[in-house]
């Protein structure tokens, strides 16, 4: 790839003002508002290769030949990753990566064009931003942060720089669901009034460990990034940390985000709420620790741990939550989270999905198609066909890249930011126990202190989300 056009924007071989002594590297980065050439080989570096990671490097593989498209570099924070990914990628694309525990190497390869962030929630922000400082594209795991003020400041690093940055909300490059909203939006049920974003994922406790050491392979400190420094705990790791406040969001910050920007999307409001109030708690599960013959034997669920039915938790965020959200106009959407038992919700029993109410009717989405009903009809009268499913949110960025873009991103972090924000703002609701007002505009909460705390975090130094980008 020809890079003689490409400005380098770092001073004394140090990444802005990130917070992290980068200029030890003797980094020299560059910056590009889009790729070079329509048909030149895309240099991509995936940054957590676990669970959702190996959804990224099959999704990466896949468009080799259609895209031009390269995994140049793995990294994760546990080496123990390494070799089942090299696999895959030497199995699907024919190439062999390098392998990376430190992010700061695959940001100082000058070949890499663009990085995929899987990491836990409460690294997102800092690693796009340095990406961004290291004049690499971003492709982002939703939520797209950890709270309100990071997405501000992914917004602020991917303008300044002029890099696309997208977000994995993948729904907004599935044909049905493209289809669905224009549907909405040429009137199909009337005027919209409001939305319901349904997240019923079934969870049975995580269970309790005690602290411990982390494993040789696991580079805990970088792990936990800018996240408070506490001791390893097997409970509060892979996949566990989306559980805990520190690290994670909850199912609401987890699945959530999907279902939030659908129904963002459909009652076109690209804007902040004026208010939100959230309830719910952690519900279901035993209270006691119970004795060691009575515990639950571990069942092996997806992320690769373990529940265990009934038992008690050390998990902070509720398994069951509901918000809702009022726009100036005074229209709604609402979020309902279950994680236990419960029945479902549409036509068919929608457990994840969206709802949708106009003046003249309801429409439904759900696994990739839609329906829409007319007043209280029984039967739909449009919608997709069951089983038709096309389109590639990678494919997108990819063609963003090329074309220099941001527009032509179907999630662009503006997007992400404000979908994700209404994860955030129905938190900081619940976790306050109380209704709040919100200014948009300022992105600060009405004459409430206590909550405008909740709007950033205290980062653990030198993993510091900067003011200045």
């Amino acid at each position: 790839m020809n890079t003689s056009n490409r400005r380098d924007f770092l001073k004394q071989g140090a990444i802005g003002t990130a917070g992290f002594a980068i200029g030890g590297m003797g980094f020299s980065a560059k910056s590009y508002a889009a790729i070079s050439g329509a048909n030149a080989r895309i240099q991509i570096g995936v940054i957590g290769i676990r669970n959702q990671g190996t959804v990224h490097l099959n999704s990466w593989c896949g468009l080799k030949e259609s895209h031009n498209v390269q995994i140049r570099a793995l990294c994760d924070t546990d080496e123990a990753l390494f070799a089942p990914a090299l696999k895959l990628v030497e199995q699907k694309a024919g190439a062999k990566p390098t392998t990376h525990w430190d992010l700061r190497a695959v940001l100082d390869n000058k070949e890499i064009d663009a990085v995929s962030i899987v990491t836990p929630n409460h690294w997102h922000a800092l690693a796009a931003i340095w990406a961004c400082q290291a004049g690499k594209h971003v492709y982002v795991e939703k939520p797209a942060s950890h709270n309100i003020w990071e997405g501000r400041k992914m917004i602020e690093a991917a303008r300044k720089y002029r890099l696309r940055m997208q977000v994995g909300l993948n729904n907004r490059s599935d044909k049905n669901v493209r289809e669905a909203m224009a549907f909405l939006h040429s009137g199909g049920i009337g005027e919209l009034y409001l939305a319901r974003a349904l997240c019923f994922k079934a969870r049975d406790s995580y269970g309790m460990a005690k602290d411990s050491s982390a494993p040789a392979t696991f580079h805990y400190d970088r792990w936990l990034g800018p996240a408070p420094d506490r001791p390893y705990n097997e409970k509060r790791s892979h996949y566990n940390w989306h559980w805990y406040w520190d690290t994670g969001n909850g199912d609401t910050g987890n699945t959530g985000p999907h279902q939030l920007d659908l129904a963002r999307w459909g009652m076109a409001k690209a804007e902040h709420p004026v208010a939100v109030y959230s309830a719910g708690g952690i519900f279901g599960l035993r209270q006691d620790e119970g004795t060691p013959e009575n515990r639950t034997p571990g069942t092996k669920v997806y992320g690769g741990v373990e529940t265990y039915g009934h038992d008690k938790t050390t998990q902070e965020t509720p398994n069951t939550q509901t918000a809702a959200y009022t726009y100036g106009d005074g229209k709604m959407i609402e979020l309902e989270t279950r994680g236990r038992y419960t029945n479902h919700e549409g036509s068919k029993g929608q457990e994840v999905g969206n709802l949708f109410y106009g003046s003249e009717g309801w429409l439904e989405i759900g696994n990739s198609t839609w329906k829409a009903f007319r007043r209280r009809g029984k039967e739909s009268f449009a919608g997709s066909k069951d089983g038709e499913r096309a389109g590639n949110h990678w494919a997108n960025f990819v063609e963003a890249l090329r074309s220099g873009k941001d527009a032509d991103l179907h999630a662009d972090i503006n997007d992400g930011h404000l979908s994700t924000s209404l994860c955030h703002l129905a938190n900081i609701s619940y976790r306050l126990g109380r209704s709040l007002r919100f200014d948009g505009k300022q992105e600060k909460f009405q004459h409430d202190a206590e909550a405008d705390k909740m709007l950033t975090r205290i980062y653990r130094k030198p993993y510091a989300v900067p003011e200045q980008v």
